[in-house]
């Protein structure tokens, strides 16, 4: 039998990007966690940087729930594990509510995903120098999908609760639920790469507070509670994967600190599914690396922290003789330029990194890549045969620039243009690219790479 799950649940969607939408959901979370209500917390799309806030202001793992690259059955079974002992779930929408993998679909947006999930949308909308014009946008919201159920708006950057009022007589259908006031006090640190991960180095705990503390007492709360609890009972696939297994099967070391910490949720949950036991280590401040049948190195920000990798000389040795004896060794972005030989800064430094694939990665202002990938791969690899298929996103300012002829690993597509691209880089049981998987589309990826970490240690060839 097909289960189902009711849970109160809303989108948070957005009339564009940099609205506030991240502001809103967080401090959204934050008060009704105050109120003692367990909060699942999810993100649309391939975004790494959010899920930090909501992950710290529910107090639980934030999970990406993105059309494109998992598909309907994964993103409702992700869902619906996720949300088993919530209360309340909330999902933060990516661009504008309508933006996607396409322009003249909902394929890879918000509103698909709210769809699929059966949930009630609040539109969060930039409110700084309008008025009644806002009654024409959200009318012209409203009536765009029918089939969308858009159940109230917030309102961002608030001049006073004057300018709400005023507001919430402009607007009848849907109702106005209340908003955020424009205030620095408000303001989350942001950088080139859009918002900052929310460590708390970099973000205090009183952003939260604050932010929790403004949307309870200039929101409705009542009444999104209300929204959230007219959503319909939801019926979804359990997940396809085995029944996690007791003994591990192998351990994967995976890189975690501020340089590397870009990781879907759902892989690494894949992984340990199969058996693997995770082991974190740190590439900057450990100086041994873990015992472990493989090691994955995800995205993040090496170019930030270069100089502490390069410093690092005995973990940079210690995965290169990994590497070199036919450890299996899987990097995404960040993982490949620091698999590099090294990395040169937008300033012309240039520091050392482990060496594994032989180029140099060259930092640059602008960005390099920035879009849906489908990938097809062009030759045997840790993560299966050629031929392979799976998708992706990429996002990066840097470039590899090889230093020997080393043949591409992958065959890459792009969503947005279809232009095909040569990427990714194998040397041995080594493989790296720019690209961030979403195993999801094809969870044979995680099976493989665990099955290749059990053959190379059964072969002895980390002895």
């Amino acid at each position: 039998m097909t289960p189902s799950i009711s849970i109160p649940r809303l989108v948070i969607g957005g009339s564009a990007s940099g609205i506030g939408k991240t502001s809103v959901m967080t401090g959204l979370t934050r008060a009704l966690r105050d109120r003692g209500l367990k909060v699942a917390v999810f993100k649309c799309g391939p975004d790494y940087l959010d899920p930090t806030y909501h992950r710290r202001a529910a107090g639980r793992v934030c999970h990406n729930l993105d059309g494109w690259m998992m598909g309907r059955e994964a993103v409702l079974g992700t869902f619906g594990r996720v949300c088993a002992d919530a209360d309340i779930a909330l999902t933060e929408g990516m661009m504008g509510l309508f933006d996607g993998a396409s322009p003249v679909s909902d394929e890879g947006s918000t509103a698909e995903i709210a769809k699929w999930l059966g949930a009630p949308v609040i539109l969060v909308v930039d409110a700084s120098g309008i008025a009644r014009t806002l009654a024409a946008v959200v009318r012209g919201f409203t009536e765009f999908d029918p089939e969308l159920q858009i159940a109230g708006v917030l309102c961002n950057r608030l001049g006073g609760e004057g300018h709400l009022a005023l507001l919430r007589e402009a607007v009848s259908q849907p109702p106005v639920l209340g908003g955020l006031p424009s205030s620095p006090a408000l303001a989350v640190p942001e950088r080139h790469l859009g918002l900052r991960t929310a460590d708390e180095h970099a973000v205090p705990e009183s952003i939260f507070g604050r932010l929790g503390d403004t949307i309870t007492q200039w929101c409705n709360l009542t009444a999104l509670i209300e929204a959230a609890s007219k959503a319909p009972p939801l019926q979804w696939e359990p997940a396809t994967t085995k029944p996690m297994i007791p003994t591990p099967r192998c351990r994967v070391g995976v890189a975690l600190d501020e340089a590397f910490h870009f990781y879907y949720e759902y892989n690494l949950t894949l992984l340990q599914s199969l058996g693997a036991e995770l082991v974190y280590f740190s590439p900057i401040s450990d100086r041994e690396l873990p015992e472990v049948d493989c090691i994955y190195i995800g995205g993040g920000y090496p170019e930030l922290h270069a100089e502490a990798l390069a410093a690092n000389r005995s973990m940079r040795e210690r995965i290169a003789r990994f590497a070199a004896r036919g450890g299996v060794v899987y990097g995404e972005c960040g993982g490949l330029m620091y698999l590099s030989s090294g990395i040169t800064t937008v300033e012309g430094k240039n520091f050392p990194m482990t060496g594994v694939i032989p180029g140099q990665t060259i930092m640059h202002e602008r960005l390099q890549a920035l879009g849906y990938v489908e990938v097809e791969t062009e030759t045997d690899s840790v993560i299966g045969p050629a031929g392979l298929h799976f998708r992706g996103h990429q996002f990066r300012y840097s470039e590899l620039q090889l230093q020997s002829d080393l043949p591409p690993a992958y065959r890459m597509t792009r969503a947005y243009d279809g232009r095909v691209m040569p990427e990714g880089y194998r040397l041995k049981n080594v493989l790296a690219s720019y690209v961030h998987a979403h195993w999801a589309s094809n969870p044979e990826i995680a099976e493989r790479l665990v099955e290749e970490c059990e053959r190379t240690t059964r072969a002895g060839c980390l002895k």
